[in-house]
C-alpha cells in the first residue's frame, strides 16, 4: 500500500519531471525524495518512472497507478476546500456552477441582474461537466448547477428551469443556408458535428434522430457545443444545437435553421437536497429563469423578429 506521503512525492516528481524540482516543490531535500522514490518502487515491485531526454516521466507499467494517484489528489482537494470554507466561516459570496450551453450566454445575463440587485457580493462562477455537478453540490462547493439533464441521484433536487428548442446550424455558404427550416431526415443527410451520443448533452441532440429511426454519422465530435459552434463556422460540417448556446448571434457567421419536427428539451436547476437556497442563490435562479424565457434569443432567416421557445 502507499501512504499519502508515497503519493504526494509520487504526483510531484510526475508534474516537476525531476527529483530536484519535485523536492522544491514540496520544500525538502532532493536525497530525501529519491529515498522515498526507491524505497517506494521496492516495495510495490513496479518501476514508476523511466527517464527521457533528462526528465522523469511515468512508465507505462504504473499509467493506471498515476491515474488513482491523480484521482486522490482531487479528492484530496475538495477536502482541503470544505476544511477551509468550515473553519474561515462563510461571507457574503454567491457559489453557483452551470453546464457550458447555458453559461455561454444565459449565465452571464443573471449575473448582470444579480449585480446590479448586490453590488458588493462575491460572485463565484464554475463551469461543469454535468458528472461533476455531483460532488460539487454534495461538497458543498456551490448552492446551485444550471443543467441541461436531469440526473437521478437520491441526494440531489431538481426543479424546472426553462424549456428550450434544437436548431440547425449550417455555414453561411453551405447551400441550406438559403433555407428558412430544415427536416431531421434532411439533417443526417450532411456531415455532422456533435457531442458523442452517449454524453447526457450529446443525447438531447442525437435523440432528434433516434426517436425517428433515422441512420445518422457524426464525422467531427467535440465535448462542448461552443466548441461546435465555431467548428460549423469553419464550415466543416453541420450541427443541431439548443438555443442557449447560440442565443443573441453568440456565433457570428452561422446560419440558424428552425428544425421542421418542433425538438424541445428541458433543463433543471440542481441543488443539495434539504437545504435552503441563499437570497443571493434564489434571486440569481430567478433571473435565470426570466433571461431563458426571455423571447428574442435566436436570429432566424427569413423572419424580421427572433424566435424562442418556452
Amino acid at each position: 500500500m502507499l501512504t499519502l506521503r508515497q503519493i504526494e512525492v509520487a504526483r510531484a516528481v510526475m508534474v516537476t519531471g525531476t527529483i530536484a524540482g519535485a523536492a522544491r516543490l514540496l520544500n525538502v531535500s532532493a536525497p530525501g525524495i529519491s529515498r522515498l522514490m526507491k524505497y517506494t518502487e521496492a516495495s510495490l515491485g513496479i518501476r514508476l518512472f523511466d527517464r527521457r531526454a533528462g526528465r522523469l516521466v511515468p512508465s507505462e507499467q504504473a499509467r493506471h497507478v498515476f491515474e488513482q494517484i491523480n484521482a486522490v489528489f482531487d479528492k484530496v482537494e475538495d477536502l482541503r476546500f470544505v476544511l477551509e470554507r468550515t473553519q474561515g466561516g462563510g461571507g457574503q459570496e454567491l457559489l453557483i456552477g452551470s453546464v457550458p450551453s447555458i453559461s455561454h450566454v444565459m449565465v452571464p445575463r443573471a449575473i448582470e441582474r444579480v449585480r446590479a440587485a448586490y453590488p458588493h457580493l462575491v460572485i463565484d462562477i464554475n463551469i461543469l461537466k454535468l458528472e461533476e455537478a455531483i460532488d460539487y453540490l454534495l461538497l458543498g462547493k456551490g448552492e446551485v448547477v444550471a443543467m441541461s439533464y436531469r440526473l437521478d441521484h437520491p441526494a440531489l433536487t431538481f426543479e424546472p428551469l426553462a424549456r428550450g428548442g434544437l436548431f440547425c446550424i449550417v455555414p453561411l455558404d453551405h447551400p441550406l443556408a438559403a433555407r428558412t427550416s430544415i427536416s431531421a431526415d434532411e439533417i443526417v443527410r450532411h456531415p455532422l458535428i456533435g457531442i458523442d451520443p452517449n454524453d447526457p448533452y450529446g443525447r438531447i441532440m442525437s435523440d432528434i434522430f433516434r426517436a425517428r429511426g433515422l441512420s445518422y454519422r457524426i464525422t467531427i465530435r467535440a465535448r462542448f457545443g461552443s466548441t461546435v459552434c465555431s467548428l460549423v463556422r469553419a464550415g466543416l460540417g453541420i450541427a443541431v444545437i439548443d438555443q442557449f448556446t447560440i442565443a443573441d448571434d453568440a456565433f457570428p457567421g452561422i446560419r440558424v435553421l428552425p428544425i421542421e419536427e418542433g425538438p424541445v428539451f428541458e433543463t433543471w436547476i440542481a441543488m443539495k437536497a434539504g437545504t435552503a437556497l441563499s437570497m443571493f442563490a434564489a434571486s440569481f435562479v430567478r433571473f435565470l429563469r426570466q433571461e431563458m424565457a426571455r423571447p428574442g434569443q435566436v436570429a432566424l432567416p427569413g423572419h424580421a423578429s427572433r424566435q424562442t421557445v418556452t
